[in-house]
């Protein structure tokens, strides 16, 4: 159950968000989740987006830097204790998480952890296993 995050390299300067948001948004793409990380002078924009493959392609074509990434979604009850959970299954088998970032599902009132893991297969296996519900890449994308 991986799915697809995008991954856009930007320079740190005003209007580069805006010019890849209105990008998506004139090609009718929807952001689920987004991430930034950033340095002075560049940032990695991470997102899941509904359409993965047309973004990727119309942010080529308008010359952003543009990469795909196998992450795995997570769905948690909305309470304390539920990342942590997860977080204990995945370091008991010496599971490494490289970066994750949430987000809250208010109609179905749960929480939602996007992950990057060193060994997605190997983490799929684990979490799925120990009863964590993982969200298919549909599932992301549609919400």
């Amino acid at each position: 159950m991986k799915a697809t995050q995008i991954s856009v390299f930007l320079e740190n300067k005003q209007g580069r968000l805006a010019d890849v948001t209105k990008v998506l948004a004139d090609n009718d793409i929807n952001i689920r989740a987004l991430f930034i990380a950033d340095t002075s002078d560049f940032g990695i924009l991470r997102m899941i987006v509904n359409k993965p493959g047309k973004a990727v392609e119309i942010l080529k074509e308008n010359q952003f830097t543009v990469s795909e990434t196998d992450v795995v979604a997570v769905e948690l009850e909305d309470r304390p204790g539920s990342l942590a959970n997860v977080l204990g299954i995945l370091n008991d088998n010496k599971l490494n998480v490289e970066y994750l970032y949430c987000f809250l599902d208010t109609e179905r009132n749960v929480a939602v952890d996007i992950m990057r893991l060193e060994d997605t297969a190997r983490a799929i296996d684990v979490l799925q296993n120990s009863g964590v519900k993982l969200l298919s890449a549909s599932d992301l994308h549609e919400l």
